[in-house]
């Protein structure tokens, strides 16, 4: 049986950061180029670093081998492909449109995850919906402040 939490560490670090990473090198006056280049190896770095961490945390709570092993490649590839989707967005929009349009999809990818982590909870959707939507729209304009902070310092 598939079970949410195989892929939602991995698919909300995933989401959270790509938008975080969009915004913030978008405020900074990034190019595509560079955006795409940030997630990628955020895609591949993070994730692989992440992944190990995940599996040694695993491991130190004698998690049975077989479900420690299943958890850290369904981490990475969660994010994985998660992050290749951002950058395949950031490829295919028009450059105008590509800040609200891989927002929409982070929001709508979190909600998503929200959502099914809840029912599988047995909790009322919309409050997790929210919440969760919350603190990444915080994470989102932080690091949008944070782009914007940095050019006007080093202008």
């Amino acid at each position: 049986m598939f079970k949410m939490s195989r892929v939602s560490y991995g698919g909300t670090a995933a989401v959270v950061t790509s938008m975080a990473l969009i915004s913030g090198l978008g405020a900074a006056d990034a190019t595509n180029a560079v955006i795409v280049s940030a997630l990628l190896i955020a895609a591949f770095a993070d994730n692989l670093t992440d992944s190990l961490s995940i599996h040694i945390f695993q491991e130190s709570e004698q998690l049975d081998q077989m479900n420690a092993f299943t958890g850290t490649v369904t981490n990475f590839i969660a994010r994985l492909l998660l992050c290749i989707s951002f950058a395949l967005l950031i490829i295919i929009t028009p450059i105008q449109d590509v800040a609200i349009v891989t927002i929409l999809w982070g929001m709508l990818i979190l909600g998503i995850i929200t959502y099914l982590i809840a029912c599988e909870r047995k909790v009322k959707p919309a409050p997790e919906v929210i919440k969760h939507l919350l603190v990444a729209s915080a994470v989102v304009l932080a690091s949008n402040v944070t782009g914007h902070s940095i050019v006007s310092l080093l202008r």
